[in-house]
């Protein structure tokens, strides 16, 4: 039987009580570390109430987590893969079992709707069980013999990593970077968000208690500036897996050169999707929507940008002004609601300011269903039609419930089109012809592509973005790619000939 609204409020309030009554703390070596005492509040972008004030990390918390780190990076490196699929089975189970508290800690902190935080748990779960069963394998190489020589590689951890995650799906994004980083055999520093900060400290709970050693996964909270800051630049943290704006991964890139630290950034995008005449339009349709304008338009991979074919552009864009009428905007705890409230008054501003610069550039601004009267943070979700390549509405990530159309005449204009962005994240293609399907996947860059699909993840599958959009790919065994190093080792087989110097007699 479903969930009420008013059965997710009573349990949104017994979960968040606790945050409330008591600063939340970093997690370090263990242990609950309130720090140097500095804090920050946290509030909810639903109504604007106070969610708890949480501990702010400096140098001195971030030094001591990456110290933690490092102290324990070998003994876990050592325990054998079988032990760490054991372990962090018992993390997946552990989610599993507050799966309704995380999900609706999250809803309330983050301002997405029940109906996607409500799989948020189990997404999480399934990313550590992935990963889990990978762990006794993750040190496997390579067999490449010559006559000479057995060469064969093998993988060690490169840990101790930092993990720093974006606020609009903190918890699965979370398990995304650190299951695969465990698994491996590396230690971690996670920093999550600070506008979303509280499923990061249920995630650090459920570690420590299915039995993760004190010191393998550490959390520190605080402001990115400072905290992220420190921990990008600490000389004992080998890479840097980062989720979010481009801007802030070139950030992380140079603060990390000086002690040459590998980074992973999955970053922003301006994802196209391309809509051809012959497609199944209901089904595009439904897509299109989909990708938008769930998770309040606050997703990488969200289709951002509309191309569609000339011949079927006002019929296509006449049943997708229909739709955006019809969107339920509401509290995000609703089971019926589909866009909640933005996640902060920052973002808000933002969003509001590229549809007034959308209005100023020429374009046609159509909005959904007033949102106004529910709160400062809920966004009317917007079509803006008529728009042309140019425009910065075409060109920008905004970040939220925001579609721009732009009609195109052919396949080459098309292409120039979904390819005239400096990002590369995903694309999604929408024809029945199978010819084109393979010739413009082919031709799109973009590190990933759906053929008459939404996102739909399989894990094994690499994820990440080509130009701004990213550095590296998640999945599968390109994860332990980046929290690996590959050594070879070669064995001579027998007297092969050794050059000599020295000997005088030319040989």
């Amino acid at each position: 039987m479903s969930t009420t609204y008013a059965e997710h409020l009573a349990r949104a309030e017994q979960a968040l009580r606790r945050f409330r009554d008591v600063p939340v703390t970093h997690l370090i070596g263990g242990m609950a570390v309130p720090g140097s005492g500095a804090t920050f509040r946290n509030v909810s972008p639903v109504d604007g109430s106070p969610l708890g004030e949480i501990s702010a990390a400096g140098a001195a918390e971030v030094d001591l987590a990456a110290r933690a780190a490092g102290d324990a990076q070998a003994a876990w490196a050592r325990l054998p893969g079988a032990t760490r699929r054991r372990l962090l089975h018992r993390v997946a189970d552990l989610i599993e079992a507050r799966a309704d508290e995380i999900a609706v800690v999250e809803s309330m902190d983050t301002g997405q709707p029940m109906r996607f935080m409500s799989k948020a748990a189990s997404r999480g779960a399934e990313n550590f069980r992935f990963y889990a069963d990978r762990a006794p394998g993750a040190c496997d190489g390579q067999s490449l013999p010559t006559d000479q020589h057995l060469n064969y590689t093998l993988r060690t951890p490169i840990g101790p990593v930092a993990v720093i995650t974006p606020w609009n799906t903190p918890f699965m994004l979370s398990t995304w970077k650190i299951a695969p980083a465990l698994a491996a055999g590396c230690t971690v520093v996670h920093k999550p968000a600070e506008w979303s900060p509280l499923t990061a400290t249920l995630l650090a709970e459920i570690m420590l208690e299915a039995g993760i050693p004190p010191g393998v996964a550490n959390l520190v909270h605080g402001i990115g500036e400072v905290a992220g800051k420190a921990l990008t630049e600490h000389p004992d943290i080998q890479a840097v897996a980062f989720v979010g704006e481009s801007s802030t991964g070139s950030a992380i890139m140079a603060q990390g050169a000086p002690t040459l630290k590998r980074v992973h950034f999955e970053l922003g995008g301006k994802n196209p999707v391309l809509v051809f005449a012959d497609a199944d339009l209901d089904r595009a349709l439904d897509a299109v929507v989909f990708m938008i304008y769930s998770l309040n338009g606050e997703r990488c991979t969200s289709s951002s940008r509309l191309l569609v074919a000339r011949s079927i552009h006002d019929a296509f864009v006449e049943r997708l002004t229909e739709r955006l009428a019809a969107l339920r905007v509401g509290h995000p705890l609703d089971p019926a609601t589909e866009i909640g409230p933005l996640i902060h008054p920052r973002h808000v501003q933002k969003v509001q300011g590229y549809l007034s610069l959308a209005a100023e550039e020429g374009a046609d601004v159509r909005r959904g269903a007033a949102a106004d009267s529910l709160g400062p943070n809920y966004v009317a979700p917007a079509l803006l039609v008529g728009a042309r390549t140019t425009m910065r509405v075409a060109q920008e990530e905004i970040f939220g419930p925001v579609l721009t159309v732009i009609p195109f005449d052919d396949d080459d204009e098309a292409l120039a089109m979904a390819n005239g962005t400096r990002y590369g994240l995903a694309a999604y293609v929408w024809t029945n012809d199978v010819a084109r399907a393979h010739r413009v996947a082919m031709s799109l860059e973009a590190g990933m592509v759906w053929v008459n699909s939404e996102n739909v993840r399989h894990l094994p599958t690499p994820f990440g973005g080509m130009k701004a959009s990213g550095i590296g790919r998640d999945g599968g065994d390109y994860s332990f790619d980046f929290y690996m190093e590959t050594r070879n080792v070669a064995i001579a087989l027998g007297g092969h000939r050794i050059p000599r110097l020295g000997t005088g007699d030319g040989t």
